[in-house]
């Protein structure tokens, strides 16, 4: 698969198509173009003497100390090393690969002022997957993912290190057996890859790929859950949802009317009892309102990836150059989403945990036994899996308060007001998985339970759903460490996210 790549049109759906089919990146001619008319302006600002922010000046507070000439490209490389202070776990391989594709995306729209050779040294590491190692921990979120990027940009110059064919390794050892030379950094060079909110994004990207996938199997999870409760079908009468105006909304309660068609499980209004609790009664609004919030979340995200967002930008237009400092970098807009996401996730499995408790309390679970204990009192059953799940669910809480009402100056107080985004973007990636994790519990705790109802009444669609899980977990007879189901039935939720499809795994 050729992603091409033109600084204007990249899409989420390009990426998840990218690293399911582990695709190779192409360049357009038009952006190189605009790159090498980038890059010519420039040389002319050089050779013209003018003063100008990260070109012939240092950075931050040292705005305005001037640097000789012949250490502009010096200038760079001090950079880089200097702000290469990440710390903590590295970013997941698939979140560096990302950035990179980001990164030079955004280069690709020519006002950032680097190099051709440049260009050509990101394409070469995405394409030969040598993915730069890029700590967690240490981007404020505004003048850019300093931190993180330096990181990437320490791999395109031959230092630092890279995972490449699944071992972490030296940059420069990588190159050396391939023959390939690091990249040598030009004036703004440095600067041009580091001003930006790459690392946020691109984790940013990832959690919201997996949130929206997760969001669809969460409703054949619900539909299992639906009916082990006997529940109520006429709360998803299209009429009750069309009146809202809400489209998500209306697109839930259609999906979960085809998972529960031809169930004998459900039931109507006053047959068993008149109305059913939220937790089943409302999935339409409360699953419905978490897709509006995937809906945000991916605009927003969009935008980011096809922005020029480092500093400072290079206009050139019919003779006219300018350079215009700007604050492009900074991650408000996209701090904002990632935190908006963590709730919309949150909420996900906030709804879930409680569903699951109401198949395993002996009040709320229709005659059941108590825990779906194959022998209670002796066997446990199910109860501290909504133990676990209620672990989550709190972690989640406190994880989704959020980042972007927070800021701490730095550089002097020159930078006087950050985003804090890649701690929205690492918590919301944690929330996610979290959330997978519930969703799984309830899945486990539903198959148990529709066995006390009946698998051959359920829907046809759910019935092809217990019969795959089944194979990944089997019956609850008696008590086993659950840990490794819960496990399984993660990764089976997981897969499939990177391929584009929004049918919840039909």
């Amino acid at each position: 698969m050729k992603l091409k790549l033109n600084g204007e049109t990249l899409s989420i759906s390009d990426i998840q198509h990218f690293l399911a089919l582990e695709g190779q990146v192409e360049i357009t001619e038009d952006s190189l173009k605009r790159v090498a008319q980038s890059c010519a302006t420039v040389e002319r600002i050089i050779k013209g003497k003018a003063k100008v922010y990260g070109i012939t000046t240092g950075f931050g507070l040292f705005s305005d100390v001037r640097i000789d000439d012949a250490e502009y490209n010096q200038l760079q490389v001090n950079l880089i090393r200097s702000h290469a202070c990440g710390v903590g776990e590295a970013f997941e391989e698939e979140v560096s690969l990302v950035m990179m594709i980001l990164r030079l995306n955004t280069l690709l729209k020519g006002h950032s002022g680097v190099t051709v050779e440049l260009i050509e040294q990101l394409k070469y590491f995405i394409n030969q997957r040598i993915l730069p190692v890029i700590p967690q921990q240490g981007s404020l979120g505004a003048s850019g993912d300093l931190a993180p990027l330096s990181h990437l940009a320490l791999a395109l110059i031959g230092e630092g290190n890279v995972s490449y064919q699944g071992e972490i390794r030296a940059s420069s050892s990588v190159l050396q057996e391939l023959n390939h030379a690091p990249h040598r950094l030009q004036a703004k060079e440095g600067l041009a890859l580091i001003n930006g909110t790459q690392a946020m994004t691109a984790q940013g990207v990832l959690s919201y790929i997996e949130a929206e996938h997760l969001g669809y199997q969460a409703e054949w999870i619900a539909s299992l859950t639906h009916q082990a409760l006997n529940g109520i079908i006429d709360a998803y009468n299209d009429k009750v949802h069309q009146v809202r105006n809400v489209q998500e909304q209306i697109e839930v309660a259609a999906r979960m009317r085809d998972w529960l068609d031809g169930s004998q499980l459900t039931t109507r209004q006053a047959e068993l009892r008149v109305q059913d609790a939220y937790t089943l009664r409302c999935i339409p609004q409360i699953h419905g309102a978490s897709f509006q919030v995937f809906n945000y979340v991916k605009e927003k995200l969009e935008f980011e990836m096809n922005a020029a967002n480092d500093n400072p930008l290079i206009f050139d237009d019919d003779d006219e150059i300018l350079v215009i400092s700007g604050g492009n970098f900074h991650g408000q807009p996209v701090a904002f989403a990632l935190d908006f996401l963590k709730i919309g996730m949150s909420e996900l499995a906030n709804v879930a945990e409680r569903r699951l408790e109401r198949l395993v309390n002996p009040q709320l679970n229709n005659g059941m036994p108590a825990f779906l204990s194959p022998q209670p009192g002796l066997q446990s059953g199910a109860m501290v899996m909504q133990y676990a799940a209620a672990s989550l669910v709190s972690e989640n809480k406190t994880l989704a308060h959020p980042a972007s009402v927070d800021s701490i100056p730095s550089s002097a107080n020159q930078e006087d007001h950050v985003s804090m985004g890649t701690i929205a973007a690492r918590h919301g990636y944690k929330i996610v998985e979290n959330a997978r994790r519930v969703l799984a519990i309830e899945s486990i705790i539903a198959l148990q339970a529709v066995e006390y109802q009946g698998i051959d009444k359920l829907s046809p669609k759910t019935r092809v759903k217990y019969d795959a899980l089944r194979n990944i977990v089997p019956s609850i007879t008696e008590d086993r460490p659950f840990h490794k189901d819960i496990e399984a039935v993660a990764t089976y939720l997981k897969e499939g996210a990177y391929k584009g499809s929004i049918d919840g795994g039909q």
